[in-house]
């Protein structure tokens, strides 16, 4: 099966939990209909599904040997970053109308209910993985990476706190808002094949960057109806910005330097042609199609 339709099926499976669907998980009064209906808004249709790509890319290019521990790992990464979006999008962050081409949680079901559904989706992240037949050899490992890529001092909720501080370091807020996920994608993949998952973070590190540089890009050079959501976002909020920093000119070349670096940093394992490909042909789509045109 290909990883966008593993991942795909492994996530209506991982809903149909939170419905009450799922095999043995029946429940005689049912879940709320409009939370149901919240979170599947909020994961389909979905984005690129970069990150669960990610997990299951590496996990392949190391043998794969433990396909429903990579799948669980793909899809709880997969969840927690939906529910990050939710929690970006309400009125007390972005206040964003739009995300992925449709209405954001908060504008299609009200911002009592997205705060909730961002919560059931966190939780339903590690659920997922709880409930996978992954051997604990494996689980545990994926667990603790997956968690530490969530909370403080370095996950998605320290990233996002890091915009109330009256001082943002660049780095620092890149490396928890976009790359903790990243890292932990490479890693749990890496963790889900029964690898060494050390050698596998500086590919996650890199990308989540350059995947960081490429949105900040994206801010200023695309419009709404081009991204699926508001665009302006960071200089209209006073956020760190490398485009805002550096320049057109020299995000790009940033960004360049970051996807070469990513290619390079992949560790010895029986796919690593395949991987280097896989990694080149994704970061295509990183680059705004503007660019050229606003560095000419």
């Amino acid at each position: 099966m290909r990883a966008a339709d593993r991942i795909e099926q492994a996530l209506e499976n991982a809903i149909s939990i939170a419905e009450g669907r799922g095999e043995g998980l029946g429940s005689e009064f049912g879940a709320p209909p409009l939370l149901v209906a919240a979170m599947r808004h909020a994961v389909f249709p979905g984005g690129h599904r970069i990150r669960p790509q990610l997990c299951l890319a590496v996990a392949q290019a190391c043998g794969d040997a433990d396909p429903v521990a990579s799948n669980a790992a793909a899809v709880s990464i997969e969840l927690l970053h939906c529910a990050s979006l939710v929690h970006d999008d309400l009125p007390c962050f972005d206040n964003a109308a739009t995300r992925r081409g449709q209405a954001s949680v908060h504008a299609e079901f009200g911002e009592p209910l997205a705060v909730l559904t961002g919560d059931a989706l966190i939780v339903l992240a590690f659920e997922t993985l709880a409930v996978s037949s992954a051997p604990a050899r494996r689980l545990l490992p994926m667990l603790a990476t997956i968690a530490r890529s969530v909370g403080s001092p370095n996950g998605i909720v320290a990233g996002q706190a890091w915009e109330s501080e009256p001082a943002v370091p660049l780095a620092d807020y890149q490396r928890a808002k976009t790359g903790a996920l990243f890292v932990a994608a490479t890693i749990a993949g890496a963790a889900a094949a029964g690898f060494k998952t050390e050698p596998w973070r500086a590919l996650g590190a890199t990308l989540g960057e350059a995947y960081q540089v490429a949105d900040d890009l994206r801010d200023i050079l695309c419009d709404a109806d081009e991204l699926g959501k508001p665009v302006g976002q960071d200089s209209a909020r006073l956020r760190p910005n490398a485009a805002l920093q550096l320049g057109l000119d020299g995000a790009r070349c940033r960004l360049e330097g970051l996807v070469q670096a990513a290619v390079d940093s992949i560790p010895g394992c029986p796919g690593v042609v395949e991987l280097r490909e896989q990694i080149k042909a994704q970061t295509e789509q990183f680059f705004p199609k503007q660019l050229s045109r606003a560095a000419a």
